[in-house]
């Protein structure tokens, strides 16, 4: 604590930036159990000959937030072929070229794992899914997959290419600082034929059937597992997120505590500082009265405790000179001075002439 009870400005500075954290963690919190409580309360409908009756009665022709589940994936159009893997067609298919280094750490003196995305390009298609048992000749048309969260890209393509380096190479990346391993080429892909589950807005379109992303901010899922199983992870993500911030909120009352403990034990010792100041001022307020009385002259040099022997002795580091040195050997352990409270280091004689 800084004199006057006020919390240290590195005590002010950890109790908000643990506030800070803690709010942060808890809007976090917030944003994932919505998530979680809107995916749990999202309708789920079957695709089947019966799903355009039930946009058809739904208002607006539109089922805000809607799972499709068990279905599997046909393109509309012309399919993506893979450039790696023979008859392995797609309707997303993602290319990535990236780089792995190797770089020096001057702080910790290692040699870190670095990565770099140089290249990336994605190529999507139109695409419909359709129920697992074909027939019925209902199709639902996916909009702006790319936008989905937990899309379900399977990678079919994975190649590392190391970095030839010579020994004047070498020596260069040393003194740089930066040891190139090599470049990795992926291709990821949505193939035809994978089942997933879909969340979103479902809306008939004239005669089309769309699942697009939600307008009311809720997240948009394409993924590969089924519904029970995402809905678990959410719900995962929200236990953890919840764990962070009841940590971080206790280490932040902890912290609040520590500061308000130390003000108020502060603010007893300055009370109890001051009472005994009062005491002492109204004893020799006292005592001088009783002596004017009896007509006596008055001990100005008096000892503070005792009120009747002279002053003898200086108390240091503090250098009040205010008790006898009888006073001062009755003084409880560890002692202090009864003026400010200070712990006597040491006693010096004081002599009258």
């Amino acid at each position: 604590m800084e004199g006057g009870g006020r919390p240290s400005a590195a005590q002010a500075a950890l109790l908000a930036a643990s506030t800070a954290l803690t709010a942060l963690l808890y809007s976090v919190y917030r944003q994932k159990s919505r998530v979680a409580r809107g995916l749990e309360g999202a309708r789920r409908v079957r695709l089947d000959g019966d799903l355009r009756a039930v946009l058809l009665e739904a208002p607006g022709r539109c089922v805000p937030y809607a799972v499709i589940e068990g279905s599997v994936v046909r393109s509309v159009k012309e399919t993506l072929s893979s450039q790696f893997v023979e008859n392995c067609k797609g309707v997303v298919q993602r290319l990535t070229l990236q780089e792995h280094k190797m770089v020096w750490n001057r702080t910790t003196h290692l040699w870190n794992d670095y990565e770099k995305i140089i290249h990336q390009r994605t190529n999507t298609t139109p695409f419909d899914l359709v129920p697992q048992e074909d027939g019925t000749g209902v199709t639902v048309r996916v909009m702006k997959p790319l936008d989905a969260a937990e899309l379900s890209l399977e990678t079919v393509y994975e190649k590392f290419h190391p970095s030839v380096q010579s020994f004047t190479d070498v020596i260069g990346h040393y003194i740089s600082g930066e040891r190139p391993k090599g470049i990795q080429e992926t291709e990821q892909m949505l193939k035809v034929g994978t089942a997933l589950t879909g969340v979103g807005e479902l809306v008939l379109d004239n005669a089309t059937i769309k699942l697009q992303p939600p307008k009311q901010g809720m997240p948009y899922y394409l993924s590969a597992m089924d519904f029970d199983s995402l809905l678990q992870k959410q719900e995962s993500n929200v236990r953890f997120w919840k764990i962070l911030t009841v940590i971080f909120g206790f280490a932040t009352c902890a912290v609040l505590f520590f500061i308000l403990r130390k003000q108020y034990r502060h603010h007893r010792e300055r009370r109890h500082l001051k009472q005994m100041q009062d005491e002492f001022r109204q004893a020799q307020e006292r005592l001088m009265r009783e002596m004017n009385a009896e007509g006596g002259e008055t001990l100005k040099n008096a000892c503070v405790i005792c009120l009747s022997n002279t002053k003898s002795c200086v108390f240091l580091e503090c250098g009040h000179v205010c008790s006898c040195t009888e006073c001062y050997r009755a003084l409880p352990e560890p002692k202090r001075c009864p003026i400010c409270r200070q712990a006597i280091s040491r006693v010096v004689p004081l002599y009258n002439s």
